[in-house]
């Protein structure tokens, strides 16, 4: 029995060795026991104390007082410890100790002074989720490519020159983050990480990309933006998941050739390119958003009008003179950037009011061809004074009556598309109070509908009707609430809403679960419920800036499909406007650290 009294003495006297460092509580490893999570973030630590290493190993302290049945804590019960956030601290070291700990699932070490990792490392066998951003580590050991159960791995803002030649072991990962160091190359196993889905791989010196990135066919997002790229291997063409590809700030001379068949992002800013190639611009089949700003273009090519799914171009900053006036042809366009270019031909009006002014300007540019069966002629006049543009309805599949303060839309605009594959209307800027129900009479085609900066109290069901529907505008309206059948919307992907009366976020949002992009700035919400927005697991852009947010959930940083996330001009104190300013990756890694375990 002296023994065991001296030993505890010991293990005693250890701990007081310590007391100049900032300790653990003894009542957070007791619930640590119970829980099997400990969250020791932002305490000042320079090293991990050794009772947390050894949490699974030694008695409680209590259990040698107290060992009777009745004891409320029965150590013998206790949890293994399967994750652990020691995230903004000031470590320097992770002792081999850490081998103790073979049930962590998460270790989570962002935010330190590391140098280094222990070989030990490679023995957590269970570990997800390892967390080693914002450090100081120059290399990897080989031990952690043995983390066959490993599923994300973040390294971002460290000092590594390479990984290792090993990483292909994990094959499991589905998602990795290596910006923001000093990797000249990748390893030749890179391609064998065939789980991923999400790579960062920008701010580094990376001067070319491997041809076995063609063998991560489940990869949908690859930022290498702000390398030293000067081409793109033609192989990344069979990524078959690719979706969006971030090149900006490379040294690319020619837009990539990528018949990658699900590519709907493509940003190439701030590089050398010149000229827009047919051949590169025909590839890309299902592009919806093109990012070109910051090169040296000069022209564009009347083939431009391929890219039938573009809504979004950029060519901001470039050197081009003139635009061809098929470029108004293209049925899904909707945001055309070109500031900063040495336009001629086309006035500087134009230009300053937006992108439908100028596709309409370049409409009328469009040369109707001589043997057209409606004789050339584009437009009727009706009694009403509406204009029925028959080229908009035949040709552009498009409905508009815009910008004429209207109280209704005359019928005889609905008799003129009568039996017409109407995909898009346009009725912003008129004065209705409600939804036009003949927009029913399109339901089969009817894709975009434009009913922004208009005076709508309610929205109609009907307009739930519309299945084929993938964007709605009903931004500047008086709207407070959405029809709870909007959810049979299966294909929407966009809602823009800002400028109108919500109180709160509207509850059919939650469950329109194909929903990429949802606009909600500038209304009054007060509060978002992030268990039920991860379910929206598509969902890229949230903007709920100027609303009346007065706390921000940190759960909301696990809804990990957001790549743009705004909460500027809200009444929250936390987090801070300075993280909130750094951007959504920082932000949501702040929300995550603020998860209470």
């Amino acid at each position: 029995m002296s023994r065991f009294k001296g030993g505890c003495k010991d293990s005693l006297a250890g701990f007081k060795v310590q007391t100049a460092e900032p300790t653990v509580p003894y009542g957070l490893l007791k619930a640590a026991r119970k829980s099997g999570q400990l969250n020791l973030s932002g305490r000042g630590l320079k090293e991990v104390p050794q009772n947390v290493y050894r949490l699974n190993i030694d008695t409680p302290e209590e259990a040698q007082q107290n060992v009777s049945f009745g004891a409320a804590d029965r150590w013998w019960e206790q949890t293994d410890l399967t994750k652990i956030l020691l995230s903004s601290n000031q470590i320097t070291l992770l002792s081999d100790d850490i081998r103790l700990l073979p049930g962590l699932t998460t270790l989570d070490l962002h935010d330190n002074q590391l140098s280094s990792l222990p070989s030990a490392l490679g023995e957590l066998q269970n570990l997800q989720q390892l967390r080693l951003s914002h450090n100081q580590l120059d290399s990897l050991p080989v031990e952690m490519c043995t983390l066959k159960n490993l599923r994300s791995l973040t390294l971002q803002q460290n000092l590594l020159e390479n990984l290792p030649e090993d990483l292909g072991q994990l094959a499991n990962l589905t998602e990795l983050d290596a910006s923001s160091n000093q990797l000249k190359s990748l390893p030749s196993s890179f391609g064998c990480l065939v789980s991923l889905q999400k790579v960062n791989l920008c701010h580094n010196q990376l001067s070319g990309l491997p041809d076995s990135l063609a063998r991560l066919t489940n990869v949908k997002l690859l930022d290498c933006s702000d390398n030293q790229l000067t081409e793109i291997p033609e192989s990344l063409s069979e990524m078959l998941a690719l979706e969006q590809l971030y090149l900006r700030h490379n040294k690319l001379r020619f837009l990539p050739k990528l018949p990658a068949p699900a590519l709907k992002e493509l940003y190439v800013g701030n590089n050398q390119i010149e000229q827009l190639q047919t051949e590169q611009l025909s590839c890309l089949t299902a592009i919806s958003l093109l990012e070109l700003r910051n090169n040296k273009i000069k022209t564009v090519p009347e083939e431009i009008t391929l890219l039938s799914t573009l809504t979004r171009l950029d060519l901001t900053n470039n050197d081009i003179t003139s635009l061809p006036a098929s470029l108004s042809l293209l049925p899904n366009l909707n945001v055309l950037l070109l500031e900063g270019n040495p336009l001629r031909g086309i006035r500087r009006d134009i230009l300053s009011k937006g992108t439908s002014e100028l596709l309409k300007y370049l409409r009328g540019r469009v040369k109707e061809e001589p043997d057209k069966t409606d004789g050339g002629d584009t437009a009727m006049m009706l009694p009403s004074q509406a204009r029925v543009n028959v080229h908009d309805i035949k040709t552009l599949k498009l409905l508009a009556y815009s910008d004429k303060q209207a109280g209704s839309i005359p019928e005889e605009l609905f008799a003129g598309a009568a039996g017409q594959s109407i995909a898009t209307v346009n009725f912003s800027k008129n004065q209705l109070t409600s939804v036009p129900p003949r927009l029913v009479e399109f339901q089969s085609s009817l894709s975009e509908v434009n009913l922004g900066f208009n005076r709508l109290i309610s929205c109609s069901p009907d307009i739930c009707k519309l299945l084929q529907l993938t964007h709605i505008d009903l931004r500047n309206n008086q709207l407070s609430d959405l029809p709870s059948e909007m959810q049979n919307l299966t294909k929407l992907r966009s809602i823009i809403l800002v400028y109108n009366r919500f109180k709160s976020f509207p509850d059919v949002l939650y469950e329109t679960l194909s929903l990429e992009t949802i606009l909600l700035a500038n209304n009054q919400v007060c509060e978002v419920d992030p268990s039920r927005l991860m379910k929206l697991t598509h969902l890229s852009t949230l903007d709920l800036a100027n609303n009346d947010l007065l706390n921000i959930p940190p759960e909301l940083g696990l809804c990990t499909s957001l790549r743009c996330l705004s909460l500027e001009g809200n009444p929250f104190r936390t987090p801070r406007a300075a993280i909130v300013a750094k951007g959504t990756d920082a932000l949501m890694e702040y929300l995550r650290s603020r998860i209470p375990t």
